[in-house]
């Protein structure tokens, strides 16, 4: 081999030691099984969406990791959403990652630490909202349930102080034909009791076994509360469920079971469950 050709080989040689490196630097996860990309670092909270979603400078939606605050009309949407503007809006603050990097609306999952203290926690001792993690996330786990526990034990705030109860009664629901069901997000008081539980489809989803899962109010692994259709009962009810019932307000009606700390109904015929209009 001539001198040309090594001369050629050696530059494909460190374009290719440089692509990789691009790629390294660019990919989730790290070595250390987290998450590095360009949204870490310090950020400018320019807009608080809710209780757990804020946009950050640049116009990226970044979604609160380890928590579940309310969606809109119910109880406590409003607090949790003026607390969190409270604590980051126009703020600088960290973010910092775990293993997953977005969820499946494509915003980005992290933790918001300011002066050193974790948002993401603090809203959860303060009550306004509930801890919630998906399997693959595990930084800050175990502080964020105790500090649901402390709190539920405590009766603090929005979530679990001495006016929930009213709160939980006035929440959606109001009028006919759903006022004689509980709301998704309350079906977790019920476990054991045959109930009618109302709430709106977030997403559906099919396994590989054909099992279908209606999830309310917030998609997988966030849902409030799961409506589950064997494969074997498929045909008593639309083809495709998970599609016929995305996005529509339903109420189903069963014994609330309890299954990987998330309320269930299973539907085995059509007459469970109805679209409201």
């Amino acid at each position: 081999m001539n001198k040309n050709q090594w001369y050629s080989l050696g530059f494909v040689f460190i374009i290719g030691i440089f692509i990789f490196l691009s790629f390294s630097l660019n990919t989730s996860p790290s070595p250390t099984g987290y998450v590095i990309n360009d949204i870490e670092g310090k950020k400018l909270v320019t807009k608080v969406l809710d209780g757990d979603t804020v946009i950050i400078e640049g116009g990226y939606s970044v979604r609160l990791l380890g928590i579940d605050a309310d969606e809109k009309s119910y109880p406590c949407y409003e607090p949790a959403k003026e607390r969190l503007e409270e604590l980051v809006l126009n703020k600088e603050i960290y973010l910092e990652a775990d293993k997953e990097d977005q969820d499946q609306y494509q915003r980005y999952l992290r933790y918001l630490i300011l002066d050193g203290e974790n948002i993401n926690l603090r809203l959860v001792r303060e009550g306004f909202a509930i801890a919630r993690f998906s399997p693959e996330n595990v930084k800050y786990k175990e502080e964020i349930i105790n500090a649901e526990k402390q709190g539920k034990e405590n009766k603090v705030g929005c979530k679990w102080g001495e006016n929930q109860a009213k709160r939980t009664e006035e929440t959606i629901l109001p009028s006919s034909p759903i006022d004689d069901a509980i709301g998704a997000c309350n079906a977790g008081n019920y476990i054991g009791e045959e109930k009618t539980v109302a709430g709106e489809i977030a997403d559906g989803y099919k396994s590989k076994t054909n099992t279908v899962f209606l999830n309310f109010e917030k998609p997988y692994p966030n849902q409030c509360f799961t409506a589950v259709i064997f494969s074997s009962d498929l045909i008593n009810f639309p083809e495709n469920p998970q599609s016929f019932y995305e996005g529509k307000i339903v109420k189903v009606k069963g014994v609330i079971e309890e299954y990987k700390g998330k309320p269930e109904i299973i539907l085995k015929y059509r007459s469970q469950i109805e679209i409201v209009t």
